[in-house]
């Protein structure tokens, strides 16, 4: 087995089970403890999973959320793809918003050149992005940026974002599920995410399958609330097909 292979078994162990323990992978993988060691010290290091002691967790049952840095390394062909695929909702002129995100920031990487937008966006890498652009209009609402994803938060986004009405809104999410709808990990970015599906006549959702079935501790918006989901070939049928059931379009890039 090669070590991407070990590594990837050893993710989907953790997330099938809510953590692993090191001399239990040992015994099965038949390599050494050291070994386990260096693989879980790897997968900690592209933010999918959290060292403890004698073992690992997947990032999603801590509410751990990793900072822009961890996660821009993470799953960077599937991003690529959804953000492709995401060109495709935008309108042919009008206003979109761009919610803080890695995923979002590479669908601001494909804005067409040879239509005018106004973008809306509480994202300082997403800001740069577009500023450099001519024929996109930037609107950067303020508010307390969050180190960890860069993001504008709080009252000030909340107010600015009631003010204006936007064709479609590009939402990223820590996690989704039917039952929870989206959810994040920190309750000022939930009402920052929640205040852009309200002043959008659709939302998107741009999110990679690694956060689809998981739950977060701050309620965004519930599934009903969201058009179209863009995820990667990794979602299994039946998950989309509920997810579709329960009103959003699934598109898998």
């Amino acid at each position: 087995m090669y070590a991407a292979e070990r590594q990837q078994l050893i993710l989907d162990r953790a997330r099938a089970h809510g953590r692993v323990e090191v001399a239990a992978l040992a015994t099965e993988l038949d390599v050494t403890a050291e070994t386990v060691r260096r693989d879980l010290t790897l997968l900690e290091r592209h933010g999918v999973l959290r060292r403890v002691h004698g073992g690992a967790v997947p990032v999603e049952r801590l509410g751990f959320e990793p900072a822009v840095a961890a996660r821009e390394d993470r799953l960077v062909a599937e991003k690529e793809r959804i953000a492709k695929a995401a060109v495709a909702e935008l309108p042919e002129d009008g206003a979109i918003v761009l919610d803080a995100g890695t995923t979002t920031a590479r669908l601001a990487e494909q804005l067409p050149f040879d239509r005018e937008l106004r973008v809306v966006t509480n994202s300082l890498s997403i800001a740069n992005i577009v500023a450099n652009r001519p024929n996109l209009t930037l609107y950067l609402v303020g508010g307390r940026v969050r180190g960890v994803t860069l993001a504008g938060v709080g009252e000030w986004p909340v107010r600015a974002l009631a003010e204006v009405f936007a064709d479609v809104a590009f939402l990223g999410t820590n996690g989704l599920s039917v039952k929870r709808g989206l959810t994040t990990a920190d309750q000022t970015e939930a009402a920052t995410k929640h205040a852009m599906v309200q002043s959008s006549r659709r939302t998107v959702v741009l999110a990679d399958h690694t956060k689809i079935g998981t739950d977060h501790f701050a309620h965004v918006a519930p599934i009903h609330d969201v058009d179209t989901i863009i995820t990667d070939a990794g979602l299994d049928d039946e998950t989309a097909a509920e997810i579709e059931a329960a009103g959003p379009r699934v598109i898998r890039a």
